[in-house]
């Protein structure tokens, strides 16, 4: 998929690769690609308590990455998620609000964005007997 998207945004493209020891234990990180005075954005499906996307922010800024933001779709900040968050190298994560925050939870380097509009689309879709890839991709 990356292969059909990257050259329309004109990026270059490197990718952490993570070795695990046990279900919550990183034996491994590596970084395959060249991060020398970029900006790097870290994309996952979800950010639990945080710690595999510091150490790869971390990762990223030490091969010379110039700044790290980082995306996923599920923000949990579940534990020492938010404390980690505060103290990491990454400038700005963001986030959909379809998990709802914990209270406690205060880290302005966190912004959520609303799936509200998509979600919309799609109903409009299904109701107007219309293909869901106008919702994805738009009328364009």
């Amino acid at each position: 998929k990356m292969d059909e998207i990257k050259p329309s945004l004109q990026v270059g493209f490197a990718i952490i690769i993570k070795q695990r020891a046990e279900a919550s234990k990183i034996s491994s990180m590596d970084l395959v690609g060249n991060v020398d005075g970029c900006d790097c954005i870290l994309a996952d499906d979800m950010i639990d308590t945080a710690g595999t996307l510091c150490k790869a922010a971390a990762l990223l800024k030490e091969k010379g990455a110039r700044r790290v933001f980082a995306f996923a779709t599920h923000g949990l900040f579940s534990g020492p998620a938010a404390g980690r968050l505060q103290e990491s190298v990454i400038e700005e994560i963001v986030v959909t609000n379809s998990v709802p925050l914990p209270d406690a939870f205060k880290v302005e380097k966190v912004k959520r964005l609303s799936v509200a509009p998509l979600l919309a689309q799609v109903v409009n879709c299904l109701h107007n007997n219309k293909s869901l890839k106008v919702a994805i991709h738009g009328s364009h």
